[in-house]
């Protein structure tokens, strides 16, 4: 079989150079379209539901959260198992579906479960999908360097302009958030002047929820002219606050700076983020969607940064921590490196050895379009370029290389023979 196919090709040259001309174009093609990242993506196929419930045990997370969504999630299709981890506050479910379903389909079947299933859960609870990524969809840590600006309004500045602008970018599936303080208004209630009052904090509560609303009126006409009533009632300041009443005993109102005081401060904290010990910093983790090209993604990010960086107060800056895009970058520049390398040995080890460029040049070809055909193959298989997989091609470019030159020694000393022979044979007759 293999006689016949090379006795055909030595007969059909030219189809055989055009079919290997558009094995190379549509390997160009595959090359361009091939998704290029530097860590393979091993990960299960897993949806995550986040739900939180603040103040609570983990025990009491488990029974009335944990165990009710982990029970009802079982009997989804094509699932494998699903696992359940309760902490102080928050649940986690990690649904693991098989390798070979879709990852948005899954997570349309989970939505369609917990529909039904959020009605057992305790009032105010609501389970929520976690980003539609992957555990290394880490493709890309900033900070803000922002020596003139408090922590609070950077990060006010990364949660209402920076995080917004960066998640409209195609490919990204989330912005996560860290350092600084989470601005916020804080009451702290005197309980010597509750008791003084007769008041209990829940009362104090309701008015602060209460005053902080805003409802609509109704329409009327005066004069052939349309007015919309409506009331405004959100608070915007400390003092708003301060002054919302509480009560009234004898005709007096109590109001809330009579019983607690009120301040804008920082939300609790549960560490800080210090970067190269020169003090707190504020900044973001773009988060990739899964399937997405993370080389592609990240020079999208990154132009949008540029972009965002022109609304920015005067001495504030973006600071790149850590960029995945230099290793896939790293990553390419050896696999170019080694195919330059390869074909200079080739090219001098058949010259040196044989003295025929020739066979030097048909080897060389063989290179580029056997490498063209392997990312046609990756993109048929759903394979990213990755280390792993742009290593296992640099070897092979190794064993390719061994192969063309025996062939060539080969035919080469198969021809050197039969001159012989033919010699040989001019000569008796």
């Amino acid at each position: 079989m293999v006689h016949r196919i090379i006795e055909w090709s030595l007969q059909n040259r030219f189809i055989v150079l055009v079919l290997s001309a558009a094995l190379l174009i549509w390997g160009a093609f595959a090359i361009k379209k091939n998704p290029i990242d530097a860590i393979p993506d091993l990960s299960e196929n897993q949806v995550i539901v986040f739900t939180e419930w603040m103040g609570r045990g983990p025990q009491l997370i488990e029974d009335q959260i944990t165990y009710p969504l982990v029970t009802n999630l079982q009997g989804l299709p094509k699932i494998k198992y699903v696992r359940g981890s309760s902490m102080f506050g928050m649940s986690f479910i990690y649904v693991i579906f098989n390798d070979d379903v879709d990852v948005y389909w899954g997570r349309e079947r989970v939505l369609e479960r917990l529909s039904t299933v959020s009605q057992s859960l305790p009032t105010g609870v609501s389970p929520q999908l976690g980003p539609d990524g992957t555990g290394v969809g880490h493709i890309l840590w900033y900070t803000l360097d922002a020596p003139e600006m408090d922590l609070g309004e950077q990060r006010a500045l990364q949660d209402w302009y920076i995080k917004f602008a960066l998640q409209n970018v195609e490919g990204v599936s989330e912005i996560a958030s860290f350092g600084g303080f989470q601005k916020q208004y804080q009451i702290t209630v005197d309980p010597n002047k509750l008791l003084y009052y007769r008041l209990s904090v829940p009362e104090v509560m309701s008015a602060i929820r209460l005053n902080n609303n805003e409802s609509g009126g109704r329409k009327f006409e005066l004069s052939d002219i349309g007015y919309i009533i409506k009331t405004s009632g959100y608070l915007q300041s400390i003092e708003e606050i301060e002054n919302i009443p509480v009560k009234n005993q004898g005709s007096i109102p109590i109001r809330v700076s009579d019983i607690a005081s009120v301040q804008m401060t920082g939300e609790t904290r549960l560490g800080i983020f210090d970067q190269d010990g020169e003090g707190e910093r504020v900044g973001g983790i773009v988060v990739m969607r899964y399937g997405e090209n993370a080389a592609a993604v990240i020079e999208k990010v990154k132009a949008k940064m540029s972009e965002a960086a022109k609304g920015f107060p005067k001495g504030v800056k973006f600071d790149i921590v850590y960029d995945r895009g230099e290793l896939i970058q790293e990553s390419v520049d050896s696999i170019k490196h080694t195919l330059i390398e390869e074909m200079i040995v080739v090219s001098l080890v058949v010259i040196i050895f044989l003295f025929h460029w020739r066979s030097a040049l048909s080897i060389i070809i063989q290179i580029p379009i056997t490498l063209a055909a392997s990312f046609i193959l990756l993109n048929a298989f759903g394979i990213s370029s990755n280390i792993m997989s742009l290593t296992g091609i640099a070897l092979a470019i190794g064993v390719i290389v061994d192969n063309g030159i025996i062939m060539s020694e080969n035919a080469y000393k198969h021809l050197s023979q039969r001159y012989e022979e033919w010699q040989e044979q001019q000569k008796t007759t």
